[in-house]
């Protein structure tokens, strides 16, 4: 067998409304899925982390870039040609965007794996520890509006969430120091006492500003702290874990083994959150696993994406062992944006249907079982969104 083509796919729609996280505001939603083809009518597919300008610039590293160090390879090789292309392209980037692509097409190679096999990737990978894994749903989204009408929606959204049979929930900063304390007690006050939330900064403070939204947190009971500041900043994250009791969380800009071997010897983080559609892929993604438990710091994986990436991180949560193990381990949870994504709902053939999933089954969502991701998204919806780029 032998990889004939791989492609990018860019989509992109306008969303209903605009939403926003500490960094920016965006009106539209994107996804950058890939597909590698082989001369046996075997098809796979993946997804690189990335939006807007970011995946029509991977679509070219993809396309121009690593295609043809692999096209004629064989697919099933996919530990070989990972080494052979993060090599080759070790002296333009380490981490950052070429990984990002790197991972979609890992992903793909993966799933044409299983597709051969006929099993799962979980089962490729070494066996199920769980075939349903508990969903955490975030929301609470800027908005272009003054403090107080945010603190109120963001009660009422946490509230809403809740409802909808979710297993935790999760806000995002980004206002301020005093008024994200403000919008982090409306979230509490929405899900009640007992209810799980974290709360997530996208980087946006300095460590004199997140030990004070730390300590509100604390207050509040939150289960995490994600990405408080800057993701290089690994003193920084260390004096936070050592000085707060809230979970210090991050990860997701971090990139394959060696950048997570340092953030790991750093002791900088409470709960790790790779994200494997960036750091490099399934096959960087289990070194980076095993480096997390190796430290004994659990792993909650960073999702976000297409039904790809969702498909994907079902998989890799499935085969992740207990961490210590015992009879009640502590389990692993998805993460599943709340807000309006079509690439997410409507692009399978068969959609997972994780809302509906949860609403039924107390707050889990079952792994896919069929060979590879155990999906297949739809030729006719990717033509649809598909752009230009």
């Amino acid at each position: 067998m032998k990889i004939t083509q791989i492609k990018s796919h860019i989509l992109q729609y306008d969303l209903p409304e605009e939403l926003g996280y500490s960094q920016q505001y965006y009106a539209r939603r994107t996804a950058h899925l890939v597909e590698v083809t082989t001369d046996e009518g075997i098809t796979g597919w993946g997804e690189c982390f990335g939006p807007g300008n970011v995946a029509i610039a991977n679509k070219t590293i993809v396309e121009k870039v690593i295609q043809p160090l692999v096209v004629g390879e064989n697919p099933l090789d996919r530990d070989v040609l990972w080494h052979k292309v993060y090599n080759l392209l070790r002296d333009h980037g380490q981490k950052g965007m070429p990984l990002q692509s790197l991972s979609g097409v890992d992903i793909a190679l993966w799933d044409i794996a299983g597709k051969v096999a006929g099993l799962s990737i979980s089962q490729l990978i070494g066996g199920r520890h769980r075939t349903k894994v508990p969903v955490y749903g975030y929301g609470m989204m800027l908005r272009r509006e003054d403090a107080s009408s945010l603190v109120c929606r963001f009660k009422h959204e946490a509230a809403a969430i809740k409802e909808m049979g979710f297993a935790a929930t999760k806000m995002k900063l980004g206002l301020g120091p005093k008024d994200d304390a403000k919008l982090a007690q409306a979230v509490r006050e929405g899900v009640g006492p007992n209810f799980r939330f974290m709360a997530d900064a996208n980087h946006c403070y300095t460590t004199a500003d997140a030990f004070y939204v730390g300590r509100a947190l604390e207050e509040l009971d939150c289960y995490w702290f994600e990405e408080p500041i800057a993701p290089e900043d690994y003193d920084g994250y260390r004096e936070l874990r050592a000085g707060l009791k809230v979970n210090i969380s991050g990860g997701e800009a971090e990139f394959n083994r060696w950048g997570w071997r340092g953030l790991l010897e750093a002791r900088a983080l409470d709960i790790a959150q790779p994200e494997v559609c960036a750091l490099g892929g399934i096959s960087e993604y289990l070194r980076v696993l095993a480096l997390c438990h190796a430290h004994f710091v659990p792993v909650v994986n960073h999702v976000w994406g297409s039904a790809v990436a969702v498909a994907a991180n079902l998989q890799l949560l499935a085969a992740m062992p207990p961490l210590p193990g015992g009879l009640f381990p502590s389990e692993p949870m998805l993460e599943f944006d709340t807000t309006h994504n079509s690439f997410r709902d409507e692009l399978l053939k068969e959609p997972l249907g994780i809302q509906q999933q949860v609403k039924q089954n107390g707050g889990y969502a079952s792994v896919p079982s069929g060979p590879g991701l155990g999906i297949e998204p739809d030729p006719d919806f990717i033509r649809h969104y598909e752009i230009d780029g």
